[in-house]
């Protein structure tokens, strides 16, 4: 046992051990039902209706995942969320450092009046039902667009880029660069975005599972089936209980198996919706911390 420990009075190591504990629970809550997602995908069809499949697969099977790929709506809805998250996040990176930057700056004027707006938004909004009128009235109903442009910017990433900016961008690099003839545009595209890898990387992250996992904008504003995400998908899988008879090969009649399958294939798409994202957060894993440490500090 660890000698501080040892050296510890008895109420610190109570604490220590209760924390130990609690943490532990906390971890086992979480990864349980993770664990029982990724073993149910794999298991029999029968063997999940019925209630076998408790922690490890049950007569192991891909023939969820077969299924689930031989629906062309699933192909349908990958391409779909994959242009909706790179384009938006794309356009949502762009906004909120021509956002952040400025907010940055001390010689910026008005700032404080522009941070202030930023912020009312996040306490008042005109409600769904006005921002359903500005999307139709604009023409973005039932297009690419209305994935996009309404959730174009957050304010919370904007406040953690612009606190990032005065943390790690000095004033002195930007009086230096003007007087060599930086002008404000070029400053920004080889200094400071160059600077910028950990808090770039970090709202990348946010905005791409945002986008990724965006469903509510695409049940309003999307009607045409073609253009659904993956996500609606499987939302209308889920609840819905929305399959057609494509999803189950060649025996569409037998009720039973028809209802075994359609348990099936709701863990297999749960798996298939999260395997992109986990694996893009290894790649920015190393400036997670950093950028949110560093973009949380008050500015």
């Amino acid at each position: 046992m660890n000698t501080s420990f040892r050296n510890e009075s008895w109420q610190d190591r109570t604490f220590t051990i209760v924390n130990y504990v609690l943490v532990t629970l906390l971890f086992l809550s979480v990864l349980y039902p993770l664990v029982y997602v990724v073993s149910a995908s794999f298991s029999d069809s029968s063997a999940v209706i019925s209630g076998e499949v408790w922690l490890w697969p049950v007569r192991p099977t891909l023939e969820g995942y077969i299924a689930v790929f031989q629906y062309s709506q699933v192909w349908t809805g990958l391409k779909n969320s994959f242009i909706y998250t790179v384009l938006g996040t794309l356009v949502n990176i762009v906004l909120t450092i021509a956002a952040a930057y400025p907010l940055s700056r001390k010689d910026f004027f008005g700032r404080n009046l522009f941070m202030i707006l930023f912020i009312f938004t996040t306490m008042f909004t005109g409600g769904l039902i006005p921002t359903y009128l500005v999307v139709k009235d604009l023409g973005m109903l039932n297009t690419v667009w209305s994935m996009i442009i309404p959730s174009a910017i957050t304010v919370w990433n904007v406040i953690i880029a612009r606190t990032y900016f005065q943390m790690t961008i000095p004033d002195e690099m930007l009086e230096a660069a003007q007087i060599d003839g930086c002008s404000d545009f070029k400053f920004v595209w080889q200094i400071v975005i160059r600077l910028s890898g950990p808090i770039i990387a970090v709202i990348t992250l946010y905005y791409a599972a945002a986008n990724w996992n965006q469903y509510f904008n695409a049940m309003i504003y999307l009607k045409d089936q073609s253009l659904y995400p993956l996500q609606l998908v499987l939302k209308d899988i889920l609840i819905s209980n929305d399959m057609d008879n494509t999803m189950f090969g060649g025996d569409p009649q037998d009720a039973a198996r028809r209802e075994a399958m359609r348990v099936l294939l709701k863990y297999s798409l749960i798996v298939v919706a999260s395997v992109p994202l986990l694996i893009l957060y290894p790649f920015v894993q190393k400036y997670f911390v950093k950028g949110v440490m560093i973009g949380s500090l008050k500015g």
